[in-house]
């Protein structure tokens, strides 16, 4: 079986970048723009469209109100005279003035009275029928060949024995909606126009607080962390945005501040001990020299890389607790028991110093952590306690039951903590003495290792004096759930 991956096809090929372009989203502005000239429009074509529909009902109303008057007319006519052909004749040839046509139809054989030339493009089945009645009248719009449309009317008289058609050419009303349309279609254009201008103009001027957020924003890097987003005058949306991105440039600042102060302090932490490796070396090549002095030499350096192998290992301890996907080996831990471990482990040097080493831990106090990392913990503090307290004073490893938590600390007799460094006592390569640090061989990294512990546990760190005297320092651990 080969192991040799297998070919990829030969027609694939990355996609062309103009593909993202055509991908590329628009502007906030853009589309500000577009949604304003839109709706805009639409109510301007709403209203325009509504008067226009208004207009046009007005005009058949008038229409039908026109030709039912010629009906009442001609019934008045008919009522006055109603054995009178000639008066009807005589009337109905009076009123046809070319626009308005009328046709009666009476008597049983249905004889009929109509405007001249009407039976050509008016005859009969260009009315609505209306002898079967009810309604017996109705009316409607009718376009006849000769490209003419007409509003028309049919009135019956119950029985249907007399039937009055009445029409009026609507060719006029035509050509006024016709002028109308044109206008409202100029106006709508010059709508669209107006919307998209003033939409632009709006959204622009809506959008310059963001822009001027941006351009601030733009202008702030490594070197211009101080500054703020000033919020005066800003709208309540864009200043909760700048409200969100001021303590966020808050947090870089100190991020940054930090890192400048760790970098200058990882600088000068390795600066020493290569130094001494650079100088010792210089001074066992300078001239042949004794066996007996290059194994001085050696020892110093050994001393030294053991220096740079204990502060690369904190450094990478450190790193690692600051990972978010450090994974923990927590069980439940017996506190009592772990200190009573840790205490035989520092009895020598304890002893060595001339300092008593003591637990106070209830035995039923259980954590939920990770054994090695909380030995580690303690074991830092411990360390660290011994060094600063006297011959003939006391070290005392102690655990107390909080809510949800364990906290366990160290507290010694000795010359306690000044108020002025408890600030600072957790970051890193900072001591309170340096000078007795440095001759002990520290480099301020344990607390900040304790304080990594803590966090990576869920716990916090606390430091302080107590009433009598000397240090107290502690961190807490969650206690195993139920």
């Amino acid at each position: 079986m080969s192991s040799n991956p297998a070919p990829s096809p030969p027609h694939l090929s990355p996609p062309p970048q103009g593909g993202r372009e055509s991908n590329r989203p628009w502007s906030l502005a853009a589309r500000l723009t577009v949604w304003y000239a839109a709706v805009t429009f639409a109510l301007v074509f709403a209203a325009t469209g509504y008067l226009y529909w208004a207009l046009a009902r007005n005009l058949d109303r008038e229409d039908d109100q026109f030709l039912r008057d010629k009906v009442t007319a001609v019934r008045r006519v008919m009522e006055q005279s109603p054995a009178d052909r000639g008066v009807l004749e005589q009337y109905v040839l009076a009123a046809s003035t070319g626009r308005l046509f009328l046709r009666i139809a009476r008597g049983s054989d249905q004889a009929t009275i109509e405007s001249p030339g009407m039976e050509k493009f008016l005859p009969w089945d260009a009315f609505p029928d209306v002898s079967s009645g009810p309604p017996y009248e109705k009316s409607e719009e009718v376009d006849r060949p000769d490209g003419r449309g007409y509003r028309v009317l049919a009135w019956a008289e119950p029985g249907g024995r007399t039937v009055i058609h009445v029409a009026m050419d609507t060719s006029g009303d035509e050509e006024l909606l016709g002028e109308l349309r044109r206008q409202l279609l100029y106006v709508l254009g010059l709508s669209l126009l107006a919307a998209t201008a003033g939409g632009y103009w709006l959204a622009r001027r809506g959008l310059r607080p963001i822009a001027n957020v941006t351009a601030m924003a733009r202008r702030i890097g490594p070197a211009h962390l101080g500054e703020r987003i000033a919020t005066a005058g800003l709208p309540a949306e864009v200043r909760d945005l700048a409200d969100t991105f001021n303590p966020m440039l808050a947090r870089l600042e100190d991020a940054f501040a930090r890192l400048d102060r760790f970098s200058a302090d990882i600088a000068h932490e390795l600066r020493t001990p290569v130094n001494a490796l650079r100088v010792g070396a210089e001074v066992a090549l300078q001239r042949p020299r004794p066996p007996e002095e290059y194994r001085d030499v050696l020892g110093s350096c050994l001393e030294e890389c053991g220096r740079l192998t204990q502060l690369i290992d904190s450094l990478l301890f450190l790193a690692r607790a600051e990972d978010p996907k450090t994974v923990l080996a927590k069980v439940p831990l017996n506190v009592a028991d772990e200190l009573r471990t840790i205490q035989e482990f520092f009895d020598p040097a304890a002893t060595e110093a001339g300092v008593r080493l003591v637990v106070e831990a209830d035995a039923g106090a259980i954590v939920h952590a990770d054994r090695t990392l909380f030995q580690r913990a303690v074991g830092n503090l411990v360390s660290n306690a011994l060094a600063h307290t006297p011959d003939g004073g006391t070290v005392a490893l102690f655990a107390t039951a909080e809510a949800g938590a364990v906290r366990v600390g160290v507290r010694d007799t000795g010359s306690g903590i000044p108020a002025e460094h408890l600030p600072y006592l957790f970051d890193r390569f900072y001591r309170a003495d340096a000078a007795r640090s440095s001759k002990a061989g520290r480099v301020g990294l344990g607390l900040a290792i304790v304080r990594g512990i803590a966090e990576l546990h869920g716990g916090t760190v606390t430091a302080g004096n107590s009433a009598e005297k000397g240090a107290t320092v502690s961190f807490s651990l969650p206690t195993p759930s139920r």
